[in-house]
């Protein structure tokens, strides 16, 4: 999950003095002082101690920048190690609660002392905004909150947000071998922020998202109310399900409907290079993979690889599926839609739906603890972008790929084509924030990263992926080009950072600047901004005046009729 503002903005009021002339543009610029570090932090902590229910509890669960396991618990799932760098600015507190309690009280001290807010379940924010902000901030850190109640009976689960979408799965198939759920394929994902954005994977040509298997969740607001589906109201609980991480609160826990899966499922991985018309059949994976079954899932991974002759590079697409059937049905679905890919029986492995999430994420499939490591994945510095296809792309163009690839940047480099389609289709784009259903035939991922001791020359590898990602343009979605919320990339765009630190106002008035407001503003006025704002009258809200008997006025006491004519009066002052 990545940042919930918790700052409120605090401006200056003013009192306008009494005066018979006004400038035509009213410019007020307002200023947000931050409190020093230190004050922040002692003040931060004090608050905290105050407003919890057992303050020697929350205390062992705070980790200030001078305690010895600050770093650590930071470092712990940073999966992202541009952001694990000494520039990177750092929380002034951590914070890991055990129940909704202390993530109260961390919001109520966070706002009294001006202090943002970032929340992190598995820290795999690709740009870290769940960990790493530009204004002194506080992290609540949920991994504490991982608790996973799995009903099999009725066929749903309750899922706290610090918990991964491995240990999810886990504990589902710890109870039943035919139930599942669709979200995503790396096991140490957490679910807080993959929920969020929608969340995908080998299931979602089946049964949809994640977001769209979600029938009720708890969240904690900006102003500490814990909320479910019913008290929230179906506008927020829509815009939880797919509008990103950390926008519109803390989300601690989700109720999940559970899906069918048989007992067992069939997969396959066959890769072909160049040599073997591997441009031919991701050419023709185009044009199939969106139209099959809903029942398989067909992902290409594309990459250099060392060809069969010393010293030679080529590329290698691998085809890799998951079927929910047994292979003789699977076969017989490959020979009818994709003769070309040649799949056959040697290829393919029947195993558990538990089994084959651990073939997609290349682990030994015997191994069904591993799900529970949040550990296992090697941490990278990385960079990610995605586009989404509505047209089949040329098969010159993916030709004019390969010498990309052969840049000593491309070696780094990973292109993924995730197939829509299927459940994708039937759901309206609406339904939740996640727009990108019907006539979406496939995901690109772009995906470059480095190993930690190779790190020092990584811009490279940033400027080699948007050199890819800019000649990608032509052929991908436009008006707007889409891209996956989860996938953050802020080469798209960033707000301000921080807070505003100004804001201009202006007031619609002329532009002739030796014009007296006392006559402009009773004659109505208009200028520039008059097609967007009114007239200078409409925006005068209050005003004092002196009447025939030498009494001041204002705008109550003159009464409606008056206020709206300024007729034979000497106006004193408005309030605009």
């Amino acid at each position: 999950m990545a940042q919930f503002h918790a700052t409120q903005s605090q401006f200056h009021k003013m009192k306008s003095p009494y005066y018979s002339m006004f400038p035509f543009l009213f410019a007020i610029l307002f200023s947000f002082s931050w409190p020093t570090t230190a004050q922040s932090h002692e003040k931060f902590l004090h608050c905290l101690s105050l407003h919890s229910n057992d303050s020697s509890s929350i205390s062992k669960l705070i980790y200030s920048q001078n305690n010895q396991s600050y770093s650590s618990i930071l470092e712990s799932s940073i999966q992202n190690l541009r952001f694990s760098t000494i520039p990177t600015p750092k929380p002034l507190v951590i914070v890991t609660p055990l129940h909704a309690s202390h993530i109260q009280a961390t919001i109520y001290c966070s706002k009294k002392h001006g202090l943002q807010i970032r929340t992190r379940s598995g820290g795999h924010d690709f740009e870290g905004l769940s960990y790493v902000s530009e204004v002194p901030f506080v992290l609540i850190d949920l991994v504490n909150l991982r608790s996973i109640d799995v009903d099999v009976e009725n066929r749903i689960a309750w899922v706290e947000s610090g918990a991964t979408v491995g240990e999810l799965y886990y504990r589902i198939a710890e109870k039943s071998r035919t139930l599942a759920f669709p979200a995503g394929t790396c096991h140490t994902i957490g679910v807080g922020g993959h929920f969020s954005g929608g969340g995908y994977g080998l299931l979602f040509r089946k049964y949809g998202l994640a977001a769209d298997n979600i029938i009720d969740a708890h969240l904690i607001d900006a102003n500490g109310r814990i909320l479910d589906r019913k008290s929230m109201g179906e506008d927020l609980f829509w815009a939880i399900r797919g509008g990103g991480g950390g926008s519109y609160g803390i989300v601690i826990d989700w109720k999940l409907k559970l899906v069918s899966v048989p007992a067992s499922v069939t997969v396959f991985t066959v890769t072909k290079t160049l040599e073997q018309n591997a441009t031919e059949l991701i050419h023709r994976w185009q044009y199939v993979a969106h139209k099959l079954s809903n029942d398989i899932f067909i992902i290409v991974t594309i990459s250099r690889a060392n060809s069969g002759e010393e010293g030679r590079k080529t590329i290698q697409a691998s085809f890799s599926a998951l079927f929910l059937g047994r292979v003789d049905n699977l076969l017989s679905l490959m020979e009818k839609r994709f003769p070309e890919l040649g799949v056959v029986k040697q290829d393919c492995v029947e195993m558990s739906w538990i089994q084959s999430l651990l073939y997609f994420f290349q682990f030994p499939t015997e191994r069904l603890e591993i799900l529970l490591d949040r550990t296992a994945v090697s941490k990278t510095f990385f960079k990610v972008k995605s586009d989404y296809v509505k047209e089949p792309i040329p098969k010159i163009v993916f030709e004019g790929m390969w010498p990309k690839f052969y840049e000593e940047e491309g070696n780094s480099a990973i292109i993924l084509l995730v197939p829509y389609g299927g459940k994708m289709d039937d759901i309206s784009e609406t339904e939740t924030p996640f727009p990108h259903r019907a006539g979406n035939m496939y995901k690109i991922i772009y995906n470059i990263g480095r190993a930690e001791e190779e790190n020092l020359e990584f811009q490279k590898y940033i400027s080699w992926i948007r050199r890819f990602y800019h000649h990608m343009t032509p052929y991908v979605s436009k008006s707007p080009r889409e891209a996956y919320v989860n996938y953050r990339d802020l080469d798209i765009g960033v707000n301000n950072k921080g807070l505003v630190k100004k804001v201009e106002l202006v007031f619609p008035a002329v532009t002739c600047h030796t014009v007296d407001t006392g006559g402009y503003f009773t004659g109505r006025g208009y200028d520039l901004l008059f097609r967007k704002y009114g007239l200078a009258a409409d925006n005068i809200i209050d005003a004092q005046l002196i009447n025939v008997n030498g009494r001041i006025l204002d705008r109550k006491s003159m009464g409606k009729i008056c206020f709206g004519q300024f007729e034979e009066v000497e106006v004193v002052a408005l309030s605009v």
